[in-house]
């Protein structure tokens, strides 16, 4: 028996087992790997019976249909935020008020005057007179900061609070 191993076909014989085991311990690891891509496969596929390309062709479609209504949902909302501001513009964003003893009578400063203006500085200031048996109420307009009519001190110190603001 120890003939048969030295002969020529006694090492060609070892050689072709010792080759056979090293192609067994590959064929075993890469089967290893392959069912290690597969448990990972299925985390990233689930359940479904698809390949790889076709679920990225897949995501890229549902990727760019959300794209798409992200873009149509980001549209209407500047439509709206440009229809929001162009309302605010129109509020009120500056105001100042002042109060003062009209008629010099020591009545505890009674009467006042508020200015109320927009973004634009266009708006009215109020004046409220109070005297001991009467009170009388005063608008005149404002446009971009200048009364429309003559303001009294008090009324220009009014606006002129509202402005600072």
């Amino acid at each position: 028996m120890g003939d048969e191993l030295t002969s020529t076909v006694g090492i060609v014989a070892l050689a072709g087992v010792a080759l056979a085991i090293v192609a067994l311990t590959l064929a075993a690891l890469l089967s290893l790997r392959l069912r290690r891509l597969r448990v990972d496969q299925r985390v990233v596929l689930g359940d479904e019976d698809t390949d790889l390309v076709a679920h990225a062709a897949a995501l890229d479609a549902s990727f760019r249909a959300l794209h798409s209504y992200v873009t149509d949902v980001a549209e209407r909302l500047d439509a709206r935020v440009g229809v929001a501001e162009a309302r605010l513009d129109g509020a009120i964003s500056y105001c100042g008020l002042i109060r003062y003893d009209a008629y010099n009578e020591m009545s505890g400063r009674q009467s006042t005057s508020i200015a109320l203006l927009d973004s634009a500085r266009n708006g009215v200031v109020l004046s409220s007179i109070h005297h001991r048996d009467q009170a009388r109420l005063y608008a005149k307009q404002v446009f971009e900061g200048k009364g429309e009519l003559q303001l009294s001190p008090e009324e220009e110190e009014a606006l002129r609070i509202a402005m600072a603001s």
